[in-house]
């Protein structure tokens, strides 16, 4: 008999009664929750076994949870919920730019951490799940670049663009609507799994993330315009505005 592997969760935390918390409520809904109260555990527990998503505390001994994501996001696209005592603005902004997909200011309900985590994992789902359809996904190209449906994949010649998965999300979204206005709202409701949440501008980061790889000059913007008051346009010639 074939046995289903469950989701696994690394919750990393130097808060032993919160990581226990989480590992009893996360594995009572179904995940196999593994833990690290540090960046050395963090890595020991990927090593072991990659996760399929990581809840990851912004304030930690040695390397914080800002310098963790950065590593991560070098050589993973894997879902990251950010957890922070403070929940200042500026720290949703910075743990968002440096690639997390999600921020939770602490205290929090665990039933939200669950709600966000589902979410996450449902987009992740979705972005690896090659089209039914009887054509091939279509090969977007814009500029250098192509972006490859079914490949989940970005590349510029022969050399491929690492993409987060919100990232990949949102490039698919804008080339396969050229030459449109989308506001913000419109790209929240055309991002598959996106959970509406306070922080709707976390839309304007992943734009402004997604612009260091694809833009020459990502302070003008040819491929991704901003639109004032609207939203933004993209621009498949990558022409200057």
């Amino acid at each position: 008999m074939q046995t289903t592997t469950a989701t696994r969760i690394l919750v990393v935390d130097d808060d032993p009664d919160l990581r226990g918390l989480l590992k009893s409520f996360l594995a009572a809904n179904g995940f196999d929750v593994v833990e690290a109260a540090d960046g050395g555990e963090m890595r020991a527990r990927i090593a072991e076994r990659a996760p399929d998503a990581i809840v990851l505390d912004l304030m930690l001994p040695g390397e914080d949870g800002l310098s963790l994501a950065r590593e991560l996001r070098r050589t993973s696209d894997v879902p990251i919920v950010m957890l922070s005592a403070r929940g200042e603005e500026v720290d949703r902004v910075v743990g968002l730019e440096v690639g997390a997909d999600d921020y939770l200011a602490k205290p929090f309900s665990p039933r939200e951490l669950l709600a966000r985590l589902r979410a996450l994992l449902r987009r992740a789902r979705a972005a690896t799940v090659q089209e039914t359809a009887d054509a091939p996904p279509p090969l977007h190209r814009f500029g250098p670049f192509a972006l490859d449906v079914a490949g989940f994949r970005l590349t510029r010649g022969d050399a491929e663009v690492p993409l987060t998965t919100a990232e990949f999300q949102l490039l698919r979204v804008f080339v396969e609507h050229p030459n449109r206005v989308l506001s913000r709202d419109d790209l929240i409701e055309r991002l598959k799994g996106y959970t509406r949440d306070a922080f709707d501008r976390s839309i304007d980061v992943r734009v402004t993330r997604l612009r260091r790889k694809i833009e020459t000059d990502p302070g003008r913007p040819a491929f991704i315009r901003t639109v004032r008051g609207e939203g933004y346009l993209f621009n498949p010639r990558g022409e200057a505005a």
